[in-house]
C-alpha cells in the first residue's frame, strides 16, 4: 500500500509539473518572443556621404532559433552621384551556444541612382538581390560578425565584396 501511496504522490508531482510549465508557456504571449533591433551607419569624408538605416524584428521560437523581417534605406552622395537604395529582408538566426550565432539572410533592394557630369546626365534604377550566410560572436543583444554573400558578382552595383562585418543588435 506504502509503494501505491508514493506512486500517486510522483505522479502527482509530475501532473503538477506539466501543467506548471504548460500555463508558463501559455502565457507567454506573442509579444513576449519579439525582439526589436537592427542596424544603423553612417560615412562621410571628402565629398562623400553615406548614411543606412535597417530597423528588424525577430521571433523567438526557442533559445536556440529566431526568424523575422527587416526593412533598409540608405542614401549615398559620392560628388555628383546620389543613390537611395530601399527594400526588405528575411533573417534566420541560428544559436547552437550561447555565444555563437549563425545568421542566412535574403535581401531585395530597389536602388535608384543619379548624377550630373559634364557630358550629361546619369540615371538608372534596378533590383539587386542578396543571399547572406554569417557567423558572430554573441554576447547579450549585441552580435558581432562577419556575413558572405553568395549571389555576389564582380558586377555588382551595391556591394564592392562579397565579405562584409555587421554588428547586429535585437532587445
Amino acid at each position: 500500500m506504502k509503494s501505491i501511496s508514493k506512486l500517486y504522490i510522483i505522479l502527482l508531482f509530475i501532473a503538477f509539473g506539466i501543467a506548471s510549465s504548460q500555463a508558463q508557456f501559455r502565457s507567454d504571449s506573442f509579444w513576449d518572443r519579439v525582439n526589436f533591433g537592427g542596424g544603423f551607419g553612417l560615412n562621410f569624408g571628402n565629398d562623400y556621404f553615406a548614411a543606412n538605416l535597417a530597423p528588424s524584428a525577430i521571433y523567438n521560437f526557442n533559445p536556440y532559433f529566431a526568424a523575422g523581417p527587416g526593412l533598409s534605406y540608405s542614401y549615398v552622395k559620392n560628388g555628383s552621384l546620389k543613390s537611395s537604395i530601399v527594400g526588405g529582408s528575411i533573417i534566420a538566426l541560428a544559436n547552437p551556444l550561447p555565444i555563437i550565432q549563425l545568421s542566412a539572410e535574403f535581401e531585395e533592394l530597389y536602388v535608384s541612382q543619379r548624377a550630373n557630369w559634364d557630358g550629361g546626365t546619369f540615371s538608372d534604377d534596378f533590383w539587386n538581390s542578396a543571399l547572406f550566410l554569417g557567423a558572430g560572436y554573441r554576447s547579450g543583444p549585441v552580435t558581432i560578425g562577419a556575413r558572405y554573400n553568395i549571389l555576389y558578382n564582380d558586377d555588382d552595383a551595391i556591394y564592392t565584396s562579397a565579405i562584409m562585418p555587421f554588428i547586429r543588435f535585437y532587445f
